[in-house]
């Protein structure tokens, strides 16, 4: 085996590790981001005095994330349930996100 050959082997293994590692990154990244959404959303519900809705706007400044990574741990999550915000109209205006845990018992008031 030549010098170059063994070279290249190696090249491969450290291509292929390295991009194992960076789409595991990614993969926990958009976890870790979906976690921070639901717990902002649960502690705002749990906080009381409103339903726990958040506007995008609201939330894009509390967490610091942008409105597509708002919305893609919103879509992944099932525990973030979409609401439409409507105008005197009765048209839609703006999308509030909100915690829905699923549990009947987390919905009454305390």
């Amino acid at each position: 085996m030549t010098l170059l050959g063994a070279l290249s082997n190696i090249a491969a293994i450290l291509t292929a590790t390295v991009a194992v590692w960076a789409f595991g990154r990614y993969v926990w990244e958009r976890r870790q981001k979906r976690l921070r959404l639901e717990q902002y959303l649960r502690d705002e519900k749990a906080a009381g005095g409103d339903q726990g809705k958040r506007t995008l706007l609201h939330l894009v400044a509390h967490l610091g994330m942008s409105e597509s990574e708002l919305m893609d741990a919103a879509f992944r999550s099932r525990c973030v349930r979409r609401r439409l915000g409507v105008d005197d109209q009765g048209r839609a205006d703006r999308l509030l996100l909100e915690y829905d845990s699923g549990d009947p018992e987390d919905d009454l008031p305390r």
